[in-house]
């Protein structure tokens, strides 16, 4: 895999330089931000935005509770901006669990305060006939599980032809579980002319393989913290 690696001490020293307003955001994202009250960019998120916002493919190696969500979630609002004629999806994430799809569209919502696009979570566990009555409504992103999205590909429910980003969100968690075959058949089906961004806890040989398969000379970011521990999570055992 071509690719070009910047260390986390790099991005800490970004971090600790960077504010939002240096990463050169549109006056209707500053106000959003502003909204819901973030200040200064994460590590993750002063690494990866400039990056994306040029439509590199990146490979971010970051952990849950790092901000990583706004970290693909502004760029691709960005990218957008305001929504086509036929309402087409436009940017795709793929998210492990239906938990995590609920998540980061909230986000998404969240962070697209002041423009008038729509983001659509489709996911196992709930009826499949509300879900294609959102799609068909229009969707600018759709937020997923592999094997839902699946579904709706086979119904002819959902179209990845106008796709300009897609997001691998917590891929080694992915291919723990058994996605991989999904992830393949969904990846075939998107342009080739597109931007992958994918976010991992850890780069095992599994999430390179993907990566080299997939991406388009990916630069390599890694924001893992030198302890095994996140400081953002507060842990407790009962015996």
């Amino acid at each position: 895999m071509s690719a070009q690696r910047e260390e986390s001490d790099d991005a800490d020293v970004a971090h600790d330089e960077a504010s939002f307003a240096d990463l050169g955001l549109s006056d209707v994202m500053m106000r959003s931000l502003a909204k819901v009250a973030y200040e200064t960019p994460s590590p993750v998120q002063a690494g990866i935005i400039p990056r994306a916002l040029q439509g590199v493919d990146v490979l971010g190696q970051a952990r849950t509770g790092t901000g990583k969500t706004a970290a693909f979630g502004i760029p691709i609002l960005e990218r957008l901006n305001e929504p086509v004629k036929d309402r087409r999806p436009r940017a795709l994430v793929l998210t492990p669990t239906r938990e995590l799809a609920v998540q980061v569209r909230d986000e998404i919502d969240r962070l697209a305060s002041g423009r008038k696009l729509r983001s659509v979570a489709v996911y196992g566990g709930k009826p499949i006939k509300s879900q294609i009555s959102r799609l068909q409504r229009g969707a600018d992103s759709v937020i997923g599980t592999p094997g839902r999205v699946l579904d709706h590909l086979s119904r002819g429910t959902l179209q990845l032809d106008q796709l300009e980003t897609v997001v691998l969100d917590e891929a080694d968690r992915m291919l723990d579980i058994g996605f991989r075959p999904d992830i393949e058949k969904i990846l075939r089906r998107c342009p080739k002319r597109r931007q992958t961004l994918l976010l991992s806890a850890t780069v095992a040989p599994p999430v390179e393989r993907l990566a080299k398969r997939y991406m388009h000379k990916p630069e390599v970011m890694d924001f893992s913290p030198k302890g095994k521990r996140a400081d953002t999570i507060e842990q407790r055992y009962f015996t």
